[in-house]
């Protein structure tokens, strides 16, 4: 999966989502993750997209996107 794969991006105030080019949408929650947990509304809005993910260069936070859609093995 890589950038090309994704349609569009959007944050809310405690998550941030992908939406697949086929219309699937993986969801990750800020709380999950320290740096974004604890970064400004600001500092989230500014990412950067990668080939493969997004980068929040202010906090030196990443997500892939194939972990917004890989998450049978961190739920068991």
């Amino acid at each position: 999966m890589n950038r090309n794969d994704v349609a569009k991006i959007w944050l809310t105030e405690d998550s941030i989502y992908v939406e697949l080019n086929d219309g699937q949408v993986g969801r990750e929650l800020f709380s999950d993750y320290r740096r974004l947990a604890g970064a400004s509304e600001s500092e989230r809005n500014d990412y950067r997209l990668s080939y493969f993910g997004i980068h929040w260069p202010a906090i030196d936070e990443d997500l892939s996107f194939q972990g917004f859609f890989n998450k049978s093995s961190r739920e068991s």
